[in-house]
């Protein structure tokens, strides 16, 4: 599942019960049977294939008028599963921001008393994944092993594209990966993206060289020039002078210090510190290793601009 579009626990128990419906339902007429009368809450929802006579997941968000309840319910069916399932959620720190209290703790409770389970909680913002299972007192404390899914090294990608030019007939000098690599800072999306349209506006004789790589960066930067302007458009003068900041430096440690203040003309460390903390809550800032940094690489480019 993945829950970054989400902002309640009843849309976080949609998702759920839809992919529990379609994993372990579809498993055999035994087990479908076991999830229609587990799911007793959305009973009247399903609807039926006309083709196959069979159940299917035509459940709407406005179905759910108790989630909590029906959630309960999910977790009995996955508890009932015929073999063990193994959940994985992306983005799970989204679950922070649903309007409901103590979702964590009901969550937690839950998943402590999955026997059949195993779970995966992935998610993009490190300083809060980080807090959730870091922090004494949260519910989630000291709960899962924490794994930081490092960049891919340069070397295996740069074997990687090399190896699909020169399958079109096409060459990358070393030189152009690693500027890539390295402006991206490893980024796959971007460096993907990069690869991407270069290799699409090549012909079979053109080799991609620096300014070849230069060149198609230029052009993304500027194809989200409208897109980062109306962000910055919604930010405080304030919150946007840190951001300039922090993209000026790369990694940015000790923000409130008066070196840093005096060095990026900022107003005093209660602003700064006030501006960070709505930068990271709008996720337009990350924070690791007590270093802020801009979380999209794209955008510091274009606020160095």
């Amino acid at each position: 599942m993945d829950i970054l579009r989400t902002s309640s626990l009843s849309e976080l128990t949609y998702l759920l019960g839809r992919a529990v419906f379609r994993a372990i339902g579809s498993r055999s007429q035994r087990m479908m049977k076991q999830v229609l009368t587990t799911l007793r809450s959305l009973s009247g929802s399903f609807g039926y294939d006309p083709v196959t006579a069979s159940p299917t997941f035509d459940v709407k968000l406005g179905d759910i008028t108790n989630p909590a309840y029906t959630l309960e319910e999910i977790f009995a069916c996955i508890e009932q599963a015929d073999r063990r399932c193994l959940i994985a959620i992306d983005e799970f720190q989204q679950i922070c921001n649903y309007p409901e209290k103590n979702i964590e703790a009901l969550l937690r409770t839950h998943i402590q008393q999955a026997a059949n389970a195993n779970f995966v909680f992935a998610g993009s913002e490190c300083h809060i994944m980080t807090a959730m299972f870091h922090d004494t007192a949260r519910p989630f404390y000291n709960s899962a092993d924490m794994l930081m899914l490092e960049p891919i090294a340069e070397d295996k990608y740069r074997d990687f594209v090399k190896r699909h030019f020169r399958k079109a007939g096409m060459e990358v000098a070393d030189e152009a990966i690693t500027k890539a690599y390295q402006t991206w800072e490893g980024n796959t999306y971007y460096l993907q993206k990069t690869f991407h349209d270069i290799f699409s506006e090549m012909n079979g004789d053109d080799v991609c060289d620096v300014e070849t790589v230069d060149a198609a960066i230029a052009r993304m930067v500027a194809e989200g020039n409208h897109k980062y302007s109306e962000q910055l458009s919604r930010l405080s003068l304030p919150q946007k002078e840190l951001l300039y900041a922090i993209a000026a430096d790369r990694r940015a440690s000790q923000i409130t210090s008066g070196a840093f203040i005096r060095r990026h003309h900022l107003k005093s460390a209660s602003s700064v510190q006030a501006a960070a903390k709505k930068l990271l809550e709008y996720a337009i800032i990350s924070t690791e290793h007590n270093e802020y940094y801009v979380d999209d690489q794209l955008m510091r480019l274009w606020l160095l601009l």
